[in-house]
């Protein structure tokens, strides 16, 4: 028999984003202070709660991701991350997350907008190590987020997301290195990039000086999908790399 009082439980939408960027060769995330309670003060995530019921939830992303960091969608590459709704999350009730990973290149100094004190980019580094705090559980996203680029590196060209229009193969390598967190073999890392086929081509004969022989410039290719993959090289355990520093 079904109850004629149950009436569905009132849940809040919000939209999170996860903003990457390299900086000075650095993997970097965009945090904002948040300006008002709960956790006034603390380090977060851009984002906020849809606008009104009508809103599509990548409108409210892309709207989010210009009020809180003044920042255009432009060049930037944005896709659904994940849904975060676990109970307790939000200590304003029950908040449902739908979080979005956004990338590109060269983004400026942000700016903080409505209920952000201020915003700056923070090496993700720092945010994995817990060397800086964040309000509610933007830890968890910020670390999903990651992930997730450094998985798609490996299978996607998602990696020309963190470059210009144009861009050298070091540059490339540049990208792959601070997103993986690892030094990668330049002579190694070059024959496999141009083992995939329509993964870079070249910017015709436009060249770069790097301060030695110039180099060769190019742009992104139309595959989207890297056959043969690029593989993350896989970290040294605690013991190994105990037995090359003794080496």
């Amino acid at each position: 028999m079904e109850d004629d009082d149950w009436s569905p439980p009132s849940v809040l939408l919000t939209v999170d984003l996860v903003i990457l960027t390299l900086r000075e060769g650095r993997l970097c995330v965009l945090l904002v202070e948040r300006g008002e309670d709960p956790f006034r003060g603390m380090q977060a995530l851009p984002g906020g709660f849809l606008h009104h019921a009508g809103e599509e939830i990548l409108d409210a992303a892309h709207r989010e991701l210009s009020e809180e960091t003044a920042l255009t969608a432009g060049w930037v590459h944005l896709e659904q991350l994940a849904v975060y709704g676990d109970v307790g999350r939000d200590p304003r009730g029950r908040v449902v997350s739908v979080a979005h990973l956004a990338i590109a290149p060269g983004l400026p100094e942000p700016v903080a907008g409505t209920d952000a004190m201020d915003a700056d980019w923070v090496p993700a580094e720092a945010v994995l190590s817990g060397e800086v705090k964040l309000a509610f559980d933007h830890y968890r996203i910020v670390t999903d987020g990651i992930e997730r680029a450094r998985k798609k590196l490996e299978s996607t060209a998602l990696a020309t997301a963190f470059c210009g229009e144009l861009f050298t193969i070091a540059e490339l390598q540049q990208v792959y290195e601070a997103v993986w967190g690892t030094e990668l073999d330049t002579r190694n890392f070059y024959r496999k990039v141009q083992a995939v086929d329509g993964f870079i081509v070249p910017a015709g004969s436009g060249r770069r000086s790097t301060g030695g022989r110039p180099a060769r410039l190019y742009r992104a290719g139309p595959k989207t999908v890297l056959i043969p993959p690029l593989i993350r090289p896989v970290p040294p355990t605690a013991e190994e790399s105990t037995a090359e520093e003794g080496a």
